[in-house]
């Protein structure tokens, strides 16, 4: 194994905002320690944070995995070519984006495959309907699909600098504001990140971004419960919480997990109540039947043992599904099925 052959695994990992130029032809590759069963990459950053710092060395180990051999451990550390201010870290991040945002809802879940990202995107679309000015970060960072429901694959945000530091500018269509850590990667990346980096991602996904003046900023926050969630509502001034649920009873469980979190004291969040994905399921072709697959009323009764509020019910319809592999969320519509998300978003904002 040679320095040779770790650049060229380093070649793969391209720099979206530097037109896709790799990491070793940007200079960035500042050092490689080659040790029996070890080796050590040190990628340089001049002068300001680059806002994908998490997202490059990410990739860049992510690239080491993949070729090493088992038994070699890669790892992958920065470093600044000139003195920089400890400000400029991700820890140091501020809330200086979020002063203009008004209210910031986590959109969760006690485990995945509830539809939590699509009603957390159609919610957004929603409320932009009714009138908010509104944005949604996309905090799901082993499963970002923002980009696909939005039809903003392959979008790449450029980056501005505010006072000595360098922020994301959000996408914008539907009249929403996009930000998701899939528009850095690959769409057949695998992002094989340890807690701590895949928490600053989440951190830098929401502080380091211009949003600018917004009535709503939702996060679409990773399913279930542990230290990168409540990392995050503490690193971020969350207003309060939204939870997803499917309505079969063996769901109760998981929700209740995912509600005593943000009861729990050291987290301390609000509830703003609970939605009831997939209640029912309505043919196309009958739009007035109405099949109860999942259980009939199941997060109403869950809300109701948890004493919280029910925010509503979104049906099992295939147009939704659609709609949101086609990169146009439903609630664009004025179906039954769109209609459904207004309601829902009315209730939202009632509530705020």
């Amino acid at each position: 194994m040679t320095e040779e052959e770790i650049l060229g695994y380093l070649r793969e990992v391209q720099h979206p905002a530097r037109q896709d130029r790799d990491i070793v032809a940007l200079g960035m590759v500042h050092g490689i320690e080659i040790r029996p069963g070890a080796v050590t990459v040190t990628l340089a950053f001049p002068k300001k944070r680059d806002p994908l710092t998490e997202y490059l060395v990410g990739a860049a180990r992510a690239s080491l995995i993949r070729h090493l051999p088992g038994e070699v451990k890669p790892e992958v550390k920065t470093m600044v070519v000139d003195d920089e201010p400890k400000k400029q870290g991700i820890q140091a991040l501020g809330n200086e984006m979020l002063q203009n945002v008004r209210h910031i809802i986590g959109v969760a879940s006690g485990k995945g495959g509830v539809g939590k990202s699509t009603v957390a995107v159609n919610l957004a679309v929603a409320l932009a309907r009714l009138g908010y000015k509104v944005g949604l970060a996309d905090a799901d960072v082993y499963g970002p699909s923002i980009p696909t429901m939005t039809g903003t694959e392959g979008a790449q945000p450029m980056a501005e600098e505010i006072d000595g530091r360098e922020y994301i500018i959000p996408m914008e269509k539907f009249g929403v504001k996009w930000m998701s850590i899939g528009y850095f990667a690959q769409r057949s990346q695998a992002l094989i990140w340890r807690g701590p980096m895949a928490t600053n991602a989440l951190k830098q996904m929401v502080l380091q971004v211009n949003w600018g003046e917004l009535d709503f900023l939702l996060v679409d926050m990773p399913p279930g419960t542990g230290d990168i969630h409540i990392t995050l509502v503490h690193d971020i001034p969350m207003e309060a919480a939204i939870i997803v649920t499917t309505p079969q009873n063996v769901a109760l469980a998981d929700v209740e997990k995912g509600v005593n979190m943000f009861r729990n004291k050291d987290v301390d969040k609000r509830i703003l109540g609970l939605v009831e994905n997939m209640a029912f399921f309505v043919p196309e072709p009958h739009p007035d039947e109405r099949y109860y697959i999942f259980g009939r009323d199941g997060g109403r009764k869950m809300a109701s043992d948890l004493g919280i509020d029910f925010l509503g019910q979104i049906p099992l319809v295939q147009g939704i599904r659609e709609s949101g592999d086609a990169g146009e969320p439903v609630a664009l519509s004025t179906r039954a099925d769109g209609n459904a998300f207004i309601q829902l978003a009315s209730e939202v904002a009632k509530r705020i």
